[in-house]
């Protein structure tokens, strides 16, 4: 059985700031990295062979406290970034217009052809996360990664693992550095290959995490 361990960033000036990051960038605040520490120290005794990260700021900064933490290097993984919100990157989400608005909602509302102009379908977004995913089955035997990723991302990632569409409507609360655990393995009650095993824990932090829209 491999574990894969999924990580979201800490909280960012943006997240802070009620602003629309995609793939667009910024710092992590005080907080986040407060919260970077505290996941790292979580998972310091889980015996992490592997710390593998979007190659985003946010993520990369949050996964090289796990990696020191654990005695890892950090290996970028593009796929892993997070959704690509298009002309609404980098905008404040209480500033949109009414048709800005809708855009955004189509990628949380079960919309299956949803799509910010110039952005990605969350469809296009899962074979990528899955991809990234699938390539940890190619590691060493006796692997146990840990993948820093998105909000959104890996939302999809775990929604689709659970036989959802892509699009469906986002049910699954990730808060900043929420730790999720996905295992492939054959079962005999369980359906072969990847399984969900734990989803957004958030016990190792002493500090309320917020959702990027709890603000």
């Amino acid at each position: 059985m491999l574990q894969v361990y999924l990580v979201r960033h800490g909280e960012t000036e943006w997240n802070a700031a009620r602003r629309i990051q995609g793939q667009s960038d910024s710092p992590l605040t005080a907080k986040g990295l407060y919260q970077a520490r505290q996941v790292a120290q979580r998972v310091r005794n889980e015996g992490i062979t592997h710390v593998i990260t979007s190659d985003l700021g946010r993520t990369r900064h949050t996964a090289q406290i796990i990696a020191d933490a654990c005695g890892c290097e950090v290996i970028e993984e593009p796929r892993l970034r997070e959704l690509h919100m298009g002309v609404l990157e980098e905008r404040i989400l209480d500033g949109l217009t009414e048709q800005e608005e809708t855009w955004r909602k189509q990628m949380v509302d079960g919309s299956p052809k949803g799509r910010i102009p110039e952005g990605e379908t969350m469809t296009e977004l899962a074979v990528r996360m899955r991809a990234a995913l699938d390539s940890c089955l190619d590691l060493p035997a006796g692997s146990k990664p840990l993948l820093v990723s998105h909000g959104i991302a890996l939302g999809c990632l775990i929604s689709t693992i659970l036989g959802l569409p892509a699009y469906a409507e986002r049910r699954l609360r990730l808060r900043n550095c929420s730790l999720s655990r996905v295992d492939h393995q054959q079962s005999a009650w369980l359906a072969n290959g990847w399984i969900v095993e734990t989803a957004g824990d958030v016990s190792h932090l002493d500090l309320p995490a917020l959702d990027e829209l709890q603000r």
